[in-house]
Parts: structure tokens; C-alpha cells; sequence
């Protein structure tokens, strides 16, 4: 009989360790998000087809500003860890501040989704997998959706020079699922 006592705490110990760990990898994972899709349609900025300079630089007193929004830089993303499409782009609104707008992403969906302005050249392949965070980055906030249109508003007073990528980056396991260079328009 008390053989049969030991073995009913110890299995209920067992059960409840193997819950705990089941429900701290739910958590972590969020598996469910491999399944799901957010899709975000916000409404994108009509821009002119004149380029405008690249923020911070001086535009000759002769040439005429732009009083529109105008197109800054764009490109096009690269899957990483993840498959990804869609273009993103910098745009001057027309009372002078910057927003990156994603047209048209696609991507999984993923835990803890950022997204980032930032210094590191795209790779294509694993080896661009991790290079995000290793240099200098303006994190925008949370990725709205995996899917659709969608503006984030560039904090006044950001340094552009040398940001020249936009990472889809997942902070809880540290990759990026995929990214975007910027070239200037013109």
C-alpha cells in the first residue's frame, strides 16, 4: 500500500511539471501564429515622382522644393528566415516628416515582430539571418500585420545616414525574417 502512495504524488508532480513546460512553450512560441494572419490596410501616401533629396541633405536654392509628399528611398524585401514579399519605402510627407510605409507585405506571422530602420547591408541566405542588431538600428514598433499595407512614423530627429535596410525582426528569438534595402528614388 505504500508503494501505491508514493507513486500517485510523484506521478501528479510529473504531470504538473510537464504542464508547466507545456504551457511556458505556448508562450514562448506562440505556435499558433504560424497559422494565423493579421492583415492591415492602411492607407499609403500618395507621392510625386520627383525623388526628394535623402534626409539631412541640402537642396540647391535654385531647384524648387517639393510642397508634396515625396518618395525618399524603397526596396524590395528578401525572405530570411521566413518567406517574404513586398516593397518598403521612404517617404518626405508634405509638412516635412519622414514615415516608412510596407506595400504590400507578406510574411509569417511571428512572436514579438518589429520593425527597424538599420545600418546592416541585406544578405541574402542564413547569413543575413542575424545581422540586424549588430549595428546601429531605429526600432518603428510592433509589425501591425503580416499581411497588407501598413505606415509607421520615423521619430523626428532621426539620424538617416547610413540606415540604409529595413529588418522584419523578431526580438524573442533574435532573426530577421526578412528585410528590405533602401536605394535612393531617381
Amino acid at each position: 500500500m505504500s508503494i501505491r502512495l508514493l507513486r500517485a504524488p510523484l506521478t501528479w508532480v510529473a504531470v504538473a511539471v510537464l504542464a508547466a513546460g507545456a504551457a511556458a512553450g505556448l508562450y514562448w512560441f506562440q505556435p499558433w501564429k504560424l497559422v494565423t494572419d493579421t492583415e492591415v490596410h492602411e492607407e499609403l501616401t500618395a507621392v510625386s515622382a520627383e525623388p526628394a533629396p535623402p534626409p539631412g541633405a541640402t537642396t540647391p536654392a535654385a531647384a524648387p522644393a517639393s510642397t508634396g509628399p515625396v518618395l525618399v528611398s524603397r526596396g524590395d524585401f528578401v525572405s530570411h528566415e521566413h518567406e517574404t514579399r513586398g516593397a518598403a519605402r521612404i517617404v518626405r510627407t508634405a509638412d516635412g516628416r519622414y514615415r516608412l510605409e510596407l506595400v504590400g507585405l507578406d510574411t509569417s506571422n511571428g512572436p514579438d515582430l518589429q520593425v527597424w530602420l538599420t545600418d546592416q547591408p541585406v544578405r541574402t541566405g542564413p547569413s543575413g539571418w542575424h545581422v540586424f542588431d549588430d549595428g546601429r538600428h531605429v526600432a518603428l514598433g510592433p509589425l501591425k500585420g503580416n499581411r497588407g499595407d501598413q505606415a509607421y512614423e520615423v521619430p523626428a530627429g532621426t539620424d538617416f545616414s547610413g540606415l540604409t535596410s529595413v529588418s522584419i525582426w523578431c526580438e524573442r528569438f533574435a532573426v530577421s525574417f526578412g528585410a528590405a534595402p533602401l536605394t535612393a528614388a531617381g
